[in-house]
């Protein structure tokens, strides 16, 4: 389907929740443009709630009956009069169904083409069309083939790692060691798969034992320019979700990051990517990268790259669909500073990370120079039980990582959140363990770390000394 024609846009609804449906109110807010949000009854005394120009309800507390419902958002946008719709990260972002909707009925999806999602939302076709424009990929087979996958598996060697085609978030992902384990495995990815996702359809990589996860932010625009930005390490990792981010990476060498660049930017330009995107790599330890996705949305970790580029990639973003200039140019994007965001999550570690959702009593947010915090809570809040766990992204900022460091270890010091338990603790002892400090850490290292903790009865208890 083609695009509707571009046009401008001076009402914006906002398809989301929590602290990214806070921060997209701000950027519209500072572009003059009106703001309207759907919210669904769990969230009714949510702060974006209260902050938007005006408010409409999309349905009850479930996400499959509010944000995840495309007739009732559209509904929405269409009673509400917007004219353009800004999705955030997660529901219905890269939901091509819905984008195709909005094109059609002229509203301006603020965010890729259904064309662009579709070629790299599938990963087993982002897949092929990285490989096609010489963009290296780990050593795998496409095709939701149970047989011929088998077959790969024993050809490359285990273990290999079971992906679902579509989605993230480790959601239809297993590591598989061995043929005895794969059958079941794969049984297991598919119903993952079909149950978050809508789609059972598998794909099959090696499986890297020590790499490093790195991506790289980009922003299209509407002339054919695609600007690359620097890398950030998503590495700090656990069960394949992203715990701490950091920009630029203590990792990534000025050689490996022209390689990186030229990849990204290879890439968004064959596809004639226009919005904000993130194209994803794992470099193994000798410093080979290797292409896994991209994700055509603004990220969850966007803030590490706004302060370390000096560039707000929400507005951007919305600048891209508006057809206006984005007001920099590629030599403009050098490494102003060093950045780290710690995604703070209602979970209790101790616990196994159970949801610890609730009344936020006291509450204190830390300040002063190198500090930002992206939050929607505020004291007497009451966090629902039904969403994703994040209540708070804290980030800090200096001239050298060291110093970013610091900033982040006072900044726990200052934190109070009173009346539900955080993973706050938990960084607390990685901002402190050597191996984190030295940046030689890899996506395995975390659950090393967790590990050893249980084994002496304290979760985040410093591990074995091993090479990690």
């Amino acid at each position: 389907m083609q695009p509707a024609p571009l046009k401008m846009f001076k009402k914006v609804f906002i398809a989301n929740r929590g602290e990214i449906a806070l921060r997209v109110i701000r950027s519209c807010k500072e572009l003059g443009l009106h703001t309207v949000i759907g919210f669904s009854e769990a969230d009714e005394s949510s702060l974006p709630v209260r902050l938007a120009d005006e408010k409409i309800c999309i349905g009850p507390a479930p996400a499959s009956e509010s944000y995840l419902n495309i007739p009732a958002v559209i509904s929405a946008i269409e009673l509400t009069g917007c004219d353009a719709v800004h999705p955030g990260y997660g529901f219905l972002s890269e939901n091509i169904q819905f984008v195709e909707i909005c094109e059609a009925s002229r509203i301006v999806f603020i965010g890729p083409s259904a064309g662009n999602i579709t070629m790299m939302g599938d990963k087993s076709l982002a897949r092929k069309t990285a490989k096609s424009n010489k963009v290296p990929v780990i050593p795998g087979y496409e095709e939701h083939n149970f047989k011929e996958a088998l077959a790969h598996a024993k050809r490359i060697g285990f273990p290999v790692i079971i992906k679902a085609r579509a989605g993230g978030g480790g959601r239809g992902m297993r590591r598989v060691n061995n043929v005895e384990e794969f059958q079941k495995l794969w049984n297991t990815c598919q119903e993952e798969a079909k149950a978050s996702f809508g789609e059972s359809a598998l794909y099959l990589e090696k499986f890297l034992e020590r790499p490093r996860h790195i991506e790289i932010q980009l922003i299209g625009d509407r002339k054919g320019n695609v600007f690359v930005f620097p890398e950030r390490d998503c590495s700090i990792q656990r069960r394949h979700q992203k715990l701490i981010e950091e920009s630029p990476s203590p990792f990534v060498s000025e050689k490996l990051r022209r390689r990186l660049y030229k990849y990204a930017y290879k890439l968004a330009k064959r596809i004639g990517y226009k919005s904000a995107g993130t194209i994803e790599f794992l470099v193994d330890s000798d410093g080979s990268p290797y292409f896994i996705e991209m994700n055509t949305r603004i990220q969850v970790e966007h803030p590490v790259t706004e302060l370390v580029s000096g560039i707000d990639l929400l507005k951007s973003q919305i600048l891209v669909a508006q057809n206006d200039r984005l007001g920099f140019k590629q030599n403009d994007l050098g490494i102003k500073a060093h950045a780290v965001e710690c995604r703070i999550n209602a979970e209790d570690p101790s616990l196994n990370f159970m949801p610890s959702p609730g009344k936020i009593g006291r509450l204190v947010l830390p300040g002063g120079p190198g500090l930002r915090v992206d939050t929607h809570i505020y004291e007497g809040y009451s966090i629902p039980p039904y969403y994703d766990s994040l209540i708070m992204k804290l980030i800090a900022y200096g001239r050298t990582r060291a110093e970013a460091v610091e900033r982040m270890q006072r900044a726990f010091d200052e934190l109070v959140i009173e009346g539900i338990k955080t993973t706050v603790p938990l960084y607390r002892k990685i901002f402190e363990h050597p191996i984190f400090l030295s940046g030689r850490y890899s996506v395995k290292w975390l659950e090393s770390f967790l590990e050893a903790g249980k084994e002496n009865g304290k979760t985040g208890q410093e591990p074995e000394k091993k090479n990690h």
